[in-house]
């Protein structure tokens, strides 16, 4: 199993159907689990998927629209029921305060882990860790929206043939890593940038300068495309996007993997997102995402 993976829980908008489960999407980072956007029914995909409530460490919502938080009442009890070891953090907009407290506590049940409530109320860094950043940025929906980004740090990649030419060898290749120079030699000179991975999440939302914020760059872009391009107009209306702006925002940024999710039930092939993905100019690794799908995040470069 990848260290890095989106595990896709749910791909549908607004409804449920047949074949497409409400909103949910679990990244697995480093021995780590996201979850974001849990909707209705989240609980079961996540045992559908192989995932468990003990694999959950942050859970991220963009909105306080159904089909992105309803499934939190059951997620937040299945934490608690197994009794996850762990702390637990959830972000979400701080203007749908008080729809969170009453997912929290929507019916009677024993609390016994916890869970750390960390609302967002402006665009930024979230939370820091040895592994990535986590940021927010807001987006354009008739209600508060936030998208979500992971960062990695940037490291340093030690080029083998460089040390060589500088006789550095064994515990010497440590100490200039921690020292930063060795016996006049710097550590640039036998190493290169290692970019870190990027990864955003853009649900909800008309074209705005968030979207384009969190995609710049990214190794894996989750992105909305509630309509096909004939539908333009209804995707502004609704505060959507089609999947030519998607792709678009994706082609622009310079966006190694393009997963396309949360479709309208108006549609009957799904094949469409993709050719439109296309004919928009993007060139990169496609997804028309299903339910349980497993994406795993690019190899690096």
């Amino acid at each position: 199993m990848s260290a890095r993976e989106l595990v896709v829980l749910g791909t549908a908008s607004q409804v449920p159907t047949r074949h497409r489960n409400h909103n949910g999407y679990l990244l697995r980072w480093d021995g780590e689990g996201i979850l974001f956007d849990p909707g209705e029914g989240t609980q079961r995909q996540l045992l559908r998927a192989g995932a468990a409530a003990h694999d959950l460490n942050r859970i991220c919502v963009t909105h306080f629209h159904g089909d992105h938080s309803l499934g939190l009442a059951g997620v937040i009890q299945r934490i608690n029921l197994d009794r996850v070891p762990h702390e637990i953090t959830a972000h979400y907009p701080r203007s749908g305060q008080r729809f969170f407290d009453r997912l929290r506590y929507s019916t009677a049940y024993r609390e016994t882990v916890d869970l750390t409530e960390a609302p967002v109320d402006t665009d930024g860094p979230l939370a820091t860790t040895p592994s990535y950043t986590l940021e927010a940025h807001r987006l354009s929906h008739p209600v508060e929206s936030y998208g979500y980004r992971l960062t990695e740090p940037d490291r340093r990649r030690m080029l083998p043939d460089r040390l060589a030419a500088h006789g550095i060898s064994g515990p010497d290749v440590g100490r200039i890593q921690r020292e930063g120079s060795l016996g006049g030699v710097a550590l640039e000179e036998v190493s290169e940038t290692r970019r870190g991975q990027r990864f955003a999440f853009v649900m909800d939302t008309r074209l705005c300068e968030g979207v384009r914020t969190l995609a710049d760059g990214c190794d894996l872009l989750v992105i909305e495309s509630t309509f096909l391009d004939e539908d333009v107009t209804l995707a502004e209306d609704h505060g959507h996007l089609t999947a030519g702006q998607a792709a678009t925002v994706a082609r622009d940024a310079g966006v190694r993997h393009l997963v396309l999710t949360h479709f309208s039930q108006r549609y009957s092939d799904a094949a469409e997102f993709g050719r439109q993905a296309r004919a928009a100019g993007f060139e990169g690794e496609l997804t028309v995402a299903r339910d349980l799908d497993r994406v795993p995040l690019p190899k690096r470069g």
